[in-house]
């Protein structure tokens, strides 16, 4: 039998998506209010790789990704999603915007081996965690070879200014732990 361990801390990541700066923003700031104000924070790239969510959201949409500097605990993904559905309900409910959804917001974790994605929607490569969220491995991490894209992974979740920015998260994750003292490990509650 195998022994039970408790899992490695991770760095949470969220995907934010608008056409609108200040969206982008509000949200920004509402992740660093709520998880921290020490961030790693990309450039707000061009989001053209699908049209998905041109009804609801427009045309011209930006993505940026914020990631808490604090290591977490993986296992807190569903209570993320659940936030984050919540802020992005609270944005759109301002009237700052017309569209229906004015902003995206996507949590997520890098671990040393892999970047997950939380998701309310079930396919056949999710698992389910509990109270309605899936959770998915959308890259995996190989020393050799770099981020490695899934069957399922989202077009621009391969671009390489994307992966770029996840690496210097996952230097970020990996400083960290070592870093860490001994003996300092999550526990199961």
């Amino acid at each position: 039998m195998g022994a039970i361990h408790p899992p490695q801390p991770v760095l949470r990541l969220v995907a934010v998506v608008s056409r609108h700066d200040t969206a982008l923003d509000w949200a920004v700031e509402r992740i660093g209010q709520t998880w921290g104000s020490e961030t790693l924070k990309s450039s707000a790239f061009e989001f053209d790789d699908t049209n998905y969510y041109e009804a609801e959201m427009g045309i011209g949409l930006k993505k940026q990704f914020v990631a808490s500097a604090a290591l977490v605990d993986p296992a807190e993904l569903v209570a993320w999603k659940h936030a984050t559905n919540q802020w992005e309900a609270e944005f759109a409910a301002t009237g700052d915007c017309l569209e229906p959804r004015p902003l995206n917001l996507d949590p997520g974790y890098i671990a040393e081996a892999k970047l997950v994605l939380a998701s309310t929607k079930n396919h056949s490569h999710r698992i389910y965690q509990s109270r309605g969220i899936y959770a998915e491995i959308t890259l995996g991490y190989r020393r050799a070879a770099g981020w490695l894209a899934m069957p399922w992974t989202y077009p621009d979740y391969k671009r390489t200014d994307f992966q770029e920015f996840f690496t210097q998260c996952r230097d970020h994750l990996r400083a960290q732990l070592r870093a860490r003292p001994a003996g300092d490990e999550l526990s199961f509650d």
